[in-house]
């Protein structure tokens, strides 16, 4: 799987950087569905994860003494230029870069997956992830906590997406239908995606949605 992963995580940046390329200033200042960052630092965010190896990352963690949200937020400004449209051209220049802190590569892809639902959702832009994609993304969070307790959201659930492959539990497990996407997406917390999913299980799923992380 890891030798697919990394084309399928260039290809989401560069519908990202596509997408956002139209916005105005007042779009790039919205809140993305992570509370404490816009769009924009939403997207220097990302460009931090894709310039940031395993070594630097450690050293990164242990100056902020592993205290994430500081350390965070250095390497988000790190990537943040001067304008928004200095910003996206950062995440622009980083599209085929093959960089990441550590970890299976799907955690990756599920970086940019997520964080693209993240800044997608809240300016009304359509969804452009592949099924395929959603669905390397969905196995991997189903099957392991990893940046986020995916594993434990969906645990004692039978998730189905109903336009792609994707399935998780058991049949006597309650369900939750709806689009790959909307899986991953409540899978990593972001509540507000379980508007789009059907079934008895879905109250139990947004229960369990944590406020959204980096």
């Amino acid at each position: 799987m890891t030798t697919d992963v990394w084309p399928l995580i260039h290809a989401e940046r560069a519908a990202l950087v596509a997408d956002l390329e139209p916005l105005t200033d007042t779009q790039w200042a919205t809140r993305s569905l992570c509370p404490d960052w816009t769009i924009e630092e939403t997207v220097a965010h990302l460009s931090a994860a894709a310039s940031v190896g395993r070594l630097r990352w450690i050293r990164s963690a242990i100056g902020a003494r592993f205290d994430f949200a500081v350390h965070n937020r250095r390497r988000l400004d790190e990537q943040r230029g001067a304008t928004p449209a200095e910003t996206l051209a950062i995440l622009r220049s980083k599209i085929d870069a093959t960089v990441a802190p550590m970890g299976p590569t799907a955690a990756w892809l599920g970086e940019v997956v997520v964080h693209g639902g993240d800044v997608r959702r809240p300016l009304g832009l359509p969804t452009t992830t592949p099924v395929a994609t959603a669905t390397t993304v969905a196995e991997f969070y189903a099957s392991r906590d990893f940046a986020v307790p995916s594993r434990a959201a969906a645990a004692g659930l039978h998730l189905v997406a109903d336009d792609g492959p994707f399935a998780a539990g058991v049949d006597d497990d309650p369900l939750v239908t709806g689009p790959t996407l909307a899986l991953v997406m409540a899978m990593a917390g972001r509540a507000t995606f379980c508007d789009d999913l059907a079934g008895p299980g879905v109250a139990t799923l947004r229960e369990r949605c944590t406020p959204a992380a980096p």
